[in-house]
C-alpha cells in the first residue's frame, strides 16, 4: 500500500471511530470495580466492626497475615476455602463477602419542588433549606441545598461545620461573611470556601433571596 492509500485508510478509520469525550474536570478517571477488590473491601469493613487487626483475623481463619493483607487489598483471588474460613472467623455468612460487588452507582433524583425540607440552625432565623439530593454511600458526603431567605429572615454568621461549601447566588443580594472577610453576592456570583471557618449571611441587601449551597465533607467511619 502506497503512502496516499495509507493516509486515506487512516482518515477513514479516524472518521468512523467516535471521539473520546472528556469533561473539563481534573478528577481522575473512574476505577473499574473488580470482584477481588470488592470482596477485600467487605472483609476489611467486617473486620473493623469487630475491632480485629489483620493479624487477628488471619490467625482465626488460619491464613498467613501476608495473604490476608493481599486478600483485603484485592491483590489476589482468594479460594472458596479461604473465603469460607474468613467468613467463619467473622461470624458472617460467606454470601455477605460478595455484598459490595455491584456495578450500581449512586444516583439521587428529585423532582421540582419535591426536595425534603430540612430543619437546620438557619431555619430558626427564617432560612428555609430544601435538600435536593444526597449521596447514597461512599466516603464523601455531598449535600446540595436550595436555600430561601424570606422577608422575615435575619442575618446569621455563626454557621460552622467540617468540609467545603459552594454557594451559587440565584436571586436577591447578600453580603456573605467567611471568617474575617465579607463578599457581596448577586445573581450569578459564586463562592467556594472552607466551611470550618465561621460563615453566613451578614447583611440581607435584597429579599427574598435564593441560592444553591453544596456542602461536601468526609464521612465519619466506625
Amino acid at each position: 500500500m502506497d503512502r496516499k492509500a495509507k493516509a486515506t485508510a487512516a482518515d477513514e478509520s479516524a472518521a468512523t471511530t467516535p471521539p473520546k469525550l472528556l469533561t473539563v474536570s481534573d478528577a481522575p478517571a473512574g476505577e473499574t470495580r473488580s470482584l477481588e477488590r470488592a470482596i477485600g473491601s467487605q472483609i476489611r469493613q467486617l473486620r473493623r466492626r469487630l475491632n480485629l487487626s489483620v493479624a487477628d483475623l488471619a490467625s482465626a481463619a488460619q491464613i498467613s497475615t501476608g495473604m490476608m493483607s493481599k486478600i483485603e487489598t484485592g491483590q489476589i483471588s482468594a479460594s472458596l476455602a479461604s473465603l469460607q474460613s474468613i467468613a467463619a472467623a467473622l461470624s458472617a455468612p460467606m454470601t455477605s463477602l460478595f455484598a459490595a460487588f455491584e456495578d450500581q452507582r449512586d444516583c439521587s433524583y428529585v423532582k421540582a419542588n419535591q426536595g425534603v425540607v430540612i430543619e437546620r440552625r438557619g431555619s430558626k432565623v427564617g432560612h428555609i433549606y430544601q435538600l435536593l439530593g444526597h449521596a447514597l454511600g461512599g466516603d464523601i458526603a455531598v449535600e446540595p441545598y436550595l436555600i430561601k431567605l424570606e422577608k422575615e429572615a435575619a442575618p446569621y454568621t455563626a454557621f460552622q461545620h467540617a468540609g467545603r461549601e459552594f454557594i451559587y447566588m440565584l436571586t436577591g443580594v447578600v453580603d456573605y461573611r467567611h471568617g474575617d472577610k465579607v463578599y457581596r453576592l448577586e445573581p450569578g456570583d459564586s463562592i467556594l470556601f472552607d466551611s470550618s471557618a465561621m460563615h453566613g449571611p451578614e447583611a440581607l441587601i435584597e429579599l427574598p433571596m435564593t441560592y444553591l449551597s453544596i456542602i461536601i465533607y468526609q464521612r465519619d467511619r466506625p
